[in-house]
């Protein structure tokens, strides 16, 4: 018959009340009340319920007192190793793995358009004949000079001249009456300026050159065409998600798993027992 501790206590305390009336414990408990066993040794009286015990103890002494006391459950702190988990095996789901890869995607096919091309000129410098070549008669005058000359005017000649103051003798006794001399009379000169011909006047074509003047102009290099110009594919660069790996599920062993716990155990249950008690007073 199992009691609980506070039913336990309340007996005991009623018991003590019935037994001791006007008696009150003086001292802790000094012994315990015992029976002989069969060897001779003395064995503690226990009981579940103080009923159990009897009105009094066996092998009670004159002279002394004696009480029914409950002597409570005895515990113990444990400390061990439970199983928690016992270990086993299971299955893990390993997800898929992905990977971003890039790659092209067309946008746009190849094609063409015609575009006219418009026409081509450039920039030249040429010299251009403003008037042609002519020529005109020129007369040209003759070409002369100023000389300075002597000129004879009167060439030499000679003349008979009157002459005096004769000197040398007369032969044969003569008288000279008059004296002529022939006398050389040199030629006469004059000095003249006269206008000599160098090169006479003459008639000459001359020729007048033809008169240029450089312009600037555009000239076409080619036309204007219409032609078809090719345009290449358009593609955009774009991250695609590829699986690189697929789902799995591979079985895991682990093993069995242990907890620490600390728990409260009981060594001894509660019971009733006597033991001798001092009073101060004993009611007759």
């Amino acid at each position: 018959m199992s009691l609980t501790k506070k039913g336990i206590v309340l007996a005991a305390a009623a018991a003590l009340a019935v037994s001791f009336t006007g008696c009150t414990q003086q001292a802790a408990a000094s012994g315990v009340a015992a029976s002989a066993g069969a060897n001779g040794q003395k064995t503690v009286v226990k009981a579940a319920n103080p009923s159990d015990l009897g009105l009094y103890p066996p092998n009670a002494q004159p002279g002394h007192c004696y009480a029914k006391v409950l002597i409570p459950a005895k515990y113990a702190t444990k400390t061990e190793k439970v199983l928690a988990d016992q270990g086993g095996e299971h299955f893990k789901v390993i997800p898929a793995k992905y990977a971003y890869q890039t790659k092209k995607e067309l946008v746009r096919e190849a094609g063409y358009k015609l575009v006219t091309k418009p026409p081509v000129y450039k920039t030249v410098t040429e010299r251009v004949m403003v008037k042609p070549e002519t020529y005109k008669l020129v007369t040209i005058p003759d070409v002369h000079k100023y000389i300075t000359k002597r000129i004879m005017v009167s060439p030499p000649t000679t003349e008979w001249r009157r002459g005096v103051g004769v000197t040398s003798p007369i032969q044969n006794g003569g008288r000279v009456t008059g004296v002529s001399c022939l006398v050389n009379v040199p030629a006469k000169y004059k000095t003249v300026r006269e206008r000599v011909v160098v090169k006479p006047a003459q008639t000459k074509k001359i020729v007048i050159p033809a008169q240029y003047k450089t312009i600037t102009k555009k000239v076409l290099v080619k036309p204007a065409e219409t032609v078809k110009v090719p345009i290449p594919p358009l593609y955009k660069t774009v991250r695609v998600k590829t699986m690189v790996e697929p789902p799995k599920t591979v079985p895991v062993k682990y093993p069995p798993k242990y907890t620490t716990v600390t728990k409260r155990v009981k060594v001894s249950n509660a019971y009733y027992t006597w033991q001798q008690v001092n009073c101060r007073k004993v009611i007759h």
